[in-house]
């Protein structure tokens, strides 16, 4: 069932309620949001690597899903997280899971997770990869990968973690990975950026805005290493930050090659309506690489006993490498 909503500083966004059965697994399909007045056109549309089998030129679908502290309840890390953490039961991963299955895509990037074991509970190895950095915090940036994918991993991008060494707060590394598409390698950035500066100009020097324009900086210097190599990238994850086309922040990152923000100009239907903080930025030839019209938001179904999800949606895209 779809229908339009009005939204404060947007025309109208275009949802669908996720239509489950009492059984699993999820048969709705996820909506996207209609563009606001402003939008323009798109530019079209110790782990081992994955197997060496041979790869041929397929469509991928893209996306991101913050998972709210996706902890294993007897894991080794459960104790020592925050108490007021979501606490999932074996019933709430069993509809993560379903729900991941929903989403049927290629390459997940997952932030807020503890590890591969508890990611393999949404994405089971027999279908996926799991990817994640090798820090030593209680919640990751991980990428899940179609088994029939060829990926390498790259080192983590260190410098993203821009807090003191003393600091008693670490921030999250980036997960870079490659892929090979069949075509040319998609070099793929998954991150997790510092909370509090959501749309505040670049000279304010509260709600941690200096701390993300640190991050957005390394960022900077990553897409000028992938342009000079001629690499095709994306960078997905939670930004913490309400992204468009003229804010300040994003036009750093143009400054160091032309990107294409996909989540430009929507307004995302989660959580009954909101501004996305989760992007997909496309850079190089994967600009040309994007479906017009795929972006999708994944929601979920309202129900009486009120599983623990996440208070995020999956943010999803299509190329066409």
């Amino acid at each position: 069932m779809t229908y339009f909503k009005t939204l404060p500083r947007s025309r109208a966004v275009f949802l669908a309620l996720t239509v489950l059965g009492s059984t699993l697994p999820p048969t709705a399909y996820a909506a996207h949001a209609a563009p606001t007045a402003e939008h323009a056109p798109i530019a079209r549309d110790t782990q081992p690597d994955s197997d060496t089998r041979p790869v041929t030129p397929h469509p991928l679908k893209l996306a991101t899903w913050n998972m709210d502290w996706l902890m294993a309840e007897d894991g080794p890390l459960a104790g020592t997280a925050p108490p007021d953490r979501p606490h999932r039961t074996p019933a709430d991963f069993e509809k993560l899971a379903a729900y991941a299955q929903h989403l049927d895509a290629d390459l997940i990037g997952l932030q807020e997770v503890d590890s591969i074991p508890t990611a393999q509970r949404l994405f089971p190895p027999q279908a996926y990869q799991i990817f994640i950095t090798q820090d030593a915090l209680l919640q990751h940036p991980a990428l899940a990968v179609r088994k029939s994918l060829h990926v390498h991993q790259n080192p983590d991008v260190v410098d993203l973690n821009v807090a003191p060494t003393a600091a008693a707060h670490q921030l999250r590394r980036g997960l870079d990975v490659t892929i090979e598409t069949g075509t040319s390698p998609l070099r793929v950035l998954v991150l997790h950026l510092k909370t509090g500066c959501w749309d505040t100009p670049l000279s304010d020097k509260k709600h941690n805005c200096p701390v993300l324009l640190q991050q957005f900086g390394v960022l900077q210097n990553w897409i000028s290493a992938r342009t000079a190599a001629h690499e095709a990238f994306v960078i997905m994850g939670d930004f913490n930050r309400r992204m468009t086309v003229y804010d300040p922040f994003f036009l750093l990152l143009n400054k160091a090659a032309p990107l294409s923000l996909t989540t430009a100009g929507w307004a995302s239907p989660c959580d009954n309506g909101t501004y996305f903080i989760d992007h997909i930025l496309l850079g190089g030839t994967a600009r040309n690489w994007l479906q017009p019209q795929s972006l999708r938001v994944m929601t979920y179904k309202a129900e009486t006993d009120t599983p623990t999800l996440s208070d995020h949606c999956a943010v999803s895209v299509r190329l066409t490498p």
